[in-house]
């Protein structure tokens, strides 16, 4: 299996409105370090996964609309916890989309899985990997 990754940050507050996140319950900010990692069993002609450029292309784009804002007040995410958790697979539902649609060229189209790594600090990750079916 091959694998190229590429990485971006963003800054975003929100708030986990339930007992159980303690004192992450009220208004907070986070810095995510945020990779995406795209697979597939055999290179293409060029001897590449995907082209890197258009892969930090769409994982700006993708980012963009949630850069240095509050989540609570985004209407996609209405009554959602917005954890580490769920991002890294909202992240991933729109990479994977991009891939679908050509945005990340025709070699895009024969990725086989990606991976959405969302770091909260250097002690703390998760992730989202699926198939991009």
């Amino acid at each position: 299996m091959f694998a190229v990754e590429v990485r971006d940050r963003i800054m975003i507050a929100h708030s986990l409105p339930h007992p159980f996140f303690g004192p992450a319950q009220g208004m907070h900010g986070a810095t995510f370090v945020v990779d995406v990692a795209f697979f597939r069993e055999t290179m293409t002609a060029q001897n590449v996964v995907v082209d890197i450029g258009a892969a930090l292309d769409v994982l700006g784009k993708t980012l963009k609309p949630l850069a240095y804002k509050n989540l609570d007040e985004l209407p996609q995410f209405k009554g959602k916890l917005t954890t580490t958790e769920f991002l890294a697979k909202y992240i991933f539902d729109a990479v994977a989309a991009a891939a679908k649609s050509g945005a990340l060229g025709e070699d895009g189209k024969g990725l086989s899985r990606i991976r959405v790594t969302l770091h909260e600090t250097d002690l703390a990750r998760a992730w989202f990997e699926g198939p991009v079916a």
